[in-house]
């Protein structure tokens, strides 16, 4: 397979929910056309490229310094979790992540040297058109618009093109694979914007912006008219065909390849369940949320289960090795090496026994950065390129060696078992909830002693949920949901204390105190509301917290 060859064709085809109608007439007899996807091949090829190029790799408004979807986007998640820092001004990168204030031991407040100086500002000076490229907002609303609407057209074609052999399973296994990755693209714009539009027509925007609300809503139903065609089919066979057919052949090994009805059923309900967790905040969480997430993950990613992944490959078709995914553009060989650093909070959060500690995370001569970047994202400490080869534990990235780490797309067991085990602890099994964390250790080969069944309280539980949380689904942009949902970035919350600090001047505090005072959801794109100004009945667009 010519995957190559194949994504640029996606391209032609797939063409943004801005595209005209004269951009999809190819003529081109060697590249698929809407008229070639009437077929089974030329369906395929277009979805290929859809999928995997217009909601990933689409560069009309990445940056190559920060990378593509799973390394720039999750990178701006990555700064505002503290997992990373960044030194570089690319998109604002060096501000998106700091801090507006910063106490270090000595009581020295060391406020963001910033201008403007928080980022509610910051994020509202560059929501401008004019700024493009340079308005950190566009990236992630692009690239999921785009996919959305190539998803769109993969169902309005898939409808009328002829299939070979079992073509009614061909054919729906197509359609469900069209409606999760919509239900996915909605589920990140309603858990990142303060409003968004829903577009389910081929090329035709919508002008009618709903809340955040009503787009996790429209994900679930996606997800759900996914789910009702799954369950009405059978694995293996003509299913397996089309299934390899639109994934790319080199993320087809390990738990990237085919994923079954049964298993992509449990990886939507897992989906679901993040849906909730993350959009709400922890201490407005009711019962029968909690409820829910236990419902749903009971019935979620099994620990055998296949995923949605991704792996770099030698030509750089979807993730190229070095800024294809956020851990491989935080890794080197010494501390402050790559584009991303990595954050001393989060390597104060391991345990020094863990062997994931151990296997991916090592020390070297301080890193400090340009003292106008803040106080926040000096370390000590830098992610191994490779790990270091221990046996059985998980390795966080690898860009020297093409496709060596599987990468995660959507949901995966880790995450599933922590959002049972947070459900499980606030409705009172707490050791239910810290043996799924004793799970997930196991799985990730932590080597470390069982919690459950060691009288931890309560409150001890939470704090070893939100570390384990931290580690074992680290850079896999699920750090910052987790900040705001748990009050940590609010302009009212208390921030995080106890922290690990190098300030501008080298010296170390491990009893700082960091207030981030980070935007908790973002204001609709004005790249966006420029060319498609918000119609009659359409919400709010800006966030209104000041």
């Amino acid at each position: 397979m010519n995957f190559k060859k194949i994504i640029l064709t996606g391209v032609v085809i797939g063409a943004s929910f801005v595209a005209c109608k004269k951009d999809l007439d190819v003529q081109n007899p060697n590249l698929p056309t809407l008229q070639s996807t009437n077929t089974e091949n030329g369906l395929i090829n277009y979805t290929l490229g859809a999928v995997y190029i217009n909601g990933f790799k689409n560069g009309t408004y990445t940056d190559g310094v920060q990378g593509y979807f799973f390394c720039g986007v999750f990178g701006m998640h990555g700064e505002m979790g503290d997992e990373v820092g960044e030194e570089a001004a690319n998109i604002y990168g060096n501000q998106i992540g700091c801090p507006d204030l910063v106490t270090l031991d000595n009581g020295t407040k060391a406020p963001n040297p910033n201008s403007p100086a928080d980022q509610y500002t910051l994020l509202r000076n560059t929501n401008s058109a004019s700024q493009q490229t340079g308005n950190p907002g566009i990236q992630e609303w692009v690239n999921m618009y785009d996919l959305n609407n190539a998803c769109n057209n993969i169902l309005a074609l898939s409808s009328s093109a002829t299939f070979s052999g079992d073509a009614a399973t061909k054919k729906s296994a197509m359609q469900a694979w069209a409606y999760w990755w919509k239900g996915y693209a909605y589920a990140r714009i309603g858990s990142m914007y303060y409003a968004g539009l829903i577009n389910n027509d081929v090329n035709k925007a919508s002008n009618v912006y709903v809340t955040k609300e009503a787009i996790i809503a429209e994900s679930n139903a996606n997800l759900d008219k996914a789910a009702a065609i799954y369950k009405g089919l059978n694995g293996g066979g003509d299913y397996d065909v089309i299934m390899k057919a639109i994934t790319p052949d080199f993320v087809q090994k390990g738990k990237g390849n085919v994923v079954q009805p049964a298993q992509f059923i449990r990886n939507i309900n897992t989906l679901k369940a993040r849906n909730i967790l993350v959009n709400t905040v922890r201490s407005a969480m009711t019962a029968d949320q909690w409820n829910s997430i236990l419902t749903l993950t009971n019935a979620g990613i099994q620990t055998a289960d296949n995923v949605l992944t991704g792996r770099t490959n030698s030509n750089g078709d979807v993730w190229p090795q070095t800024n294809g995914f956020l851990a491989n553009l935080t890794s080197g060989k010494k501390p402050g090496d790559n584009t991303y650093k990595l954050s001393e909070r989060l390597v104060q959060d391991f345990d020094t026994t863990d062997m994931r500690f151990k296997n991916n995370i090592a020390s070297g001569t301080q890193w400090v950065g340009n003292s106008d970047r803040g106080n926040s994202f000096n370390t000590r400490f830098y992610l191994v390129n490779g790990g270091k080869a221990l046996k059985n534990v998980i390795t966080y990235s690898d860009y020297s060696n093409p496709g060596a780490v599987e990468f995660y797309l959507a949901g995966t067991y880790e995450e599933n078992e922590l959002m049972k085990a947070e459900a499980k602890i606030f409705t009172g099994d707490v050791d239910g909830g810290l043996a799924s964390i004793d799970a997930v250790r196991t799985a990730q080969g932590a080597g470390l002693a069982a919690t459950s069944k060691t009288g931890l309280t309560k409150d001890q539980a939470v704090e070893l949920l939100r570390r384990e949380r931290r580690i074992a689904l680290a850079f896999r942009g699920i750090a910052f949901y987790d900040a705001r949902r748990w009050g940590v970035t609010d302009k009212a919350g208390a921030g995080r204390s106890g922290c690990v600090v190098i300030d501008k001047a080298g010296k170390l505090s491990t009893n700082a105190t960091i207030n981030y005072n980070f935007l908790d959801y973002w204001d609709v794109p004005d790249n966006e509301l420029y060319y498609n100004p918000a119609g009659a009945g359409s919400t709010v667009t800006t966030n209104p917290k000041k």
